[in-house]
Order: structure tokens, then sequence, then C-alpha cells
């Protein structure tokens, strides 16, 4: 296990445990300029585009069946945990990126950036070993491409490559769900406080390790109410009237974003040129889930596809008889804990240029740079 241990991670760890602890866009977001930043992932399946496809784990760390990629977008099943596209496939678009290949997939093109996210990953080596790709093993694949680039191109291109690049991370939810609450060696030997500090420590040590690669960019999916998932609504029926949200790995999200931003702002003041993005996801979701029609959505609670109440068991697709809805569109939610497009969608557009992000959007990382504009050709102007 990496346990951090050298000062600056102490400092920040400090300032954690002193912290105390929407808007819809109607039409898609205006395009600048064509970007010259590659953008690189790094996360769990809410990012994963297939590089499980090319690993040994469990079927439930796969996606590249269907009735996943239902909507037509790609030809058939891709290994994205959605009827469609997730969150960075409209990133890459709307940087006017071609789709970021996932890393394990052969022969692929590095310039633009690649996609190291591995479904069932977490932060932590333990969280879900030998069935996904974490963090850390993650890391190690960015390095190879940083080598494989500085071949191709040379070191000093490859160096900008990396430095003006914006790195994306969509990671943490497996760590808590079953990492910490489905494990109870773990709930033994930590407290939750203890634990969360444990996971930022070392999230802290990979977002430093690419900043002392050259990455100044970074953007952060912070984690939803884990607690009221279909997946968690269904594993709480069985104590409560209803399947209501499961609170203790609702709080163990919000303890988890109050630490990543406490150690956000820390990092930017001790860090030269860090910038980044960071997201309410939380209060986001909660909003939709709480007030779908006011949204756009009919059903917040009840996954699309799967099996038993609130279609909360993980079988979209696996089991011989599983349940469909007809619009996915309507949902909020895919599969027992996937989102459909249309919520992917939609807080794409709020990341990069919304309410719920902050200090910079994704947009800002993407085109500017000390107020001018980006395009494949340099600086062209005040922006």
């Amino acid at each position: 296990m990496l346990i951090p241990n050298y000062s600056l991670l102490i400092a920040i760890q400090t300032l954690f445990f002193l912290s105390v602890g929407a808007r819809l866009l109607e039409s898609p977001p205006e395009k600048p300029p064509v970007a010259r930043r590659a953008l690189f992932i790094f996360g769990d399946s809410t990012v994963d585009i297939g590089n499980n496809n090319y690993i040994e784990t469990v079927p439930g760390n796969r996606a590249d069946y269907p009735p996943y990629g239902r909507n037509g977008f790609f030809d058939g099943p891709t290994g994205r945990f959605s009827d469609g596209r997730v969150i960075v496939d409209f990133f890459a678009e709307y940087a006017r990126l071609p789709t970021i290949p996932p890393f394990m997939q052969p022969c692929i093109q590095l310039h633009d950036g690649v996609n190291f996210a591995s479904g069932g990953a977490g932060v932590l080596p333990e969280t879900n070993e030998g069935k996904a790709i974490d963090l850390h093993k993650q890391l190690n694949n960015f390095k190879a491409v940083q080598r494989a680039l500085s071949k191709e191109l040379g070191n000093a291109k490859a160096k900008d490559l990396i430095q003006n690049s914006v790195c994306f991370f969509s990671i943490g939810s497996n760590d808590y769900m079953g990492g910490y609450l489905g494990s109870p060696v773990m709930r033994n030997a930590f407290s939750p406080e203890e634990f969360v500090a444990m996971v930022l420590g070392n999230l802290t040590q990979a977002i430093q390790t690419i900043y002392e690669m050259g990455g100044k960019r970074f953007g952060f999916l912070s984690l939803p109410p884990l607690g009221c998932l279909p997946g968690t609504r269904l594993a709480n029926s069985n104590n409560t009237v209803g399947g209501g949200c499961l609170e203790k790995a609702s709080m163990l999200a919000m303890a988890h974003n109050n630490a990543l931003s406490t150690t956000l702002t820390s990092l930017a003041h001790i860090l030269s040129d860090f910038k980044y993005a960071n997201s309410n996801f939380y209060e986001w979701l909660q909003d939709r889930i709480r007030s779908p029609s006011e949204y756009g959505f009919d059903e917040s609670l009840s996954a699309c596809c799967g099996t038993g109440p609130y279609r909360g068991l993980f079988t979209c697709g696996k089991a011989k008889h599983y349940e469909l809805c007809e619009t996915s569109d309507a949902y909020v939610w895919w599969d027992s804990y996937h989102f459909t497009e249309r919520i992917d969608e939609q807080f794409a557009r709020e990341l990069w240029n919304g309410s719920s992000v902050g200090p910079f959007s994704m947009e800002e990382l993407f085109f500017s740079d000390g107020g001018k504009e980006i395009t494949m050709d340099g600086i062209i102007g005040d922006a």
C-alpha cells in the first residue's frame, strides 16, 4: 500500500483535518479554435472507454457486450459503461480532438492524448487488486507513453506536449464502496477519516508525479452521492423501507470531495503554474435525483438496465433475463452504478464552462494561456 510520508502531503492532510468537513446549457458549448493540448485520462469505469476489454477481469468490470452502447453512436459495444458516450468523449469533442484512444488498444496514436482508465480501478492498489488497472499502474502507463513520445518526437517536443496537456481524473468510488465499506479488514484497520486521508494522500502523490513529469493542468470529477446509486439503494433496501440512500456511503463521498477541494487549494499555492478545474458533482447530481422532471428526466432512482429492485443488480446484459427501459434518455442511471450518456453530456457541458466548476473551467484549461487563446499554430492573440 502506498502511504505518502513526506512533508508536503502531511501539510495538505493537516489542512484537510482543519477544514469543516446548475445550470443546463440548451445548446452545445461554443467551440473555440482548434486546441493544441492533448488530453490524458485517469480513472475508473466512469471514464473507461475500453481498456478492460484487453485484460483478465471479472464480468462486472467489462462492458463490451450488448446492451452497452445501445444508442447507436458507436458501432456496437465499446467497453464504455454507458448506453453511448461518457464524459471524456464530450471533452474531446469540445476541445476539437479526436476520440482519445484506450492505452491497452494496439497501435494507438499518442499525440492527442491517451485514456488509461479501467473499470473497477481504485486510487489504492488493494482496491479490486488483480481485477483492474489501479491508479499506480495507470501512472506507470503514462510514463511509458512519455517515453514513447520522447522516442518519436524527441525530448523537447515530448516535454512540450506533456506540459501543454490537460490531465483529467475520475476515480475514488471503488475505494470507498468495495475497498472500505465492502472490506471488514479495512473497516477494522482504519476509521473513515483515516481511510479518506489515505486515499487522498495517494491521489495527491499521483498528481505530484504528473506535475513533476511536466503536467500543469488538471480536471477532476468529484464523487457523486454514492449512497444513492441504484446498486446501493438495492443493498440498503434490506435495512430500510423503500431502499433509501445509504448515508454512510454518501458521507464518505462528501468527505472525499471536501478533502480533495482542500488538497487542490493547497497544491495551487505550493506548486508553480498548477491550474485545475474541480467540480461539484455531488450536489449537481443530487438535484437531478431529487427533482428529475426539472431537468428533463422521468426516472432518477431506478436504472434503465438491470434486474431486481431499482434494477440495481449489476447484471445488465450478463443475466439470462434482465429488464431494459425503452428510452434511456429519460433515465439518470444506465445500470446499477453508471450514468446514461445524457447525464454525462450535461455534466460535460457544465464542467466545460458552467457554474459548478472552478477555479478554472475545462474550456479555460484547454484554450487559454495567460489570457491568450491557443490554436494548433500557437498563441494567436489576446482572448
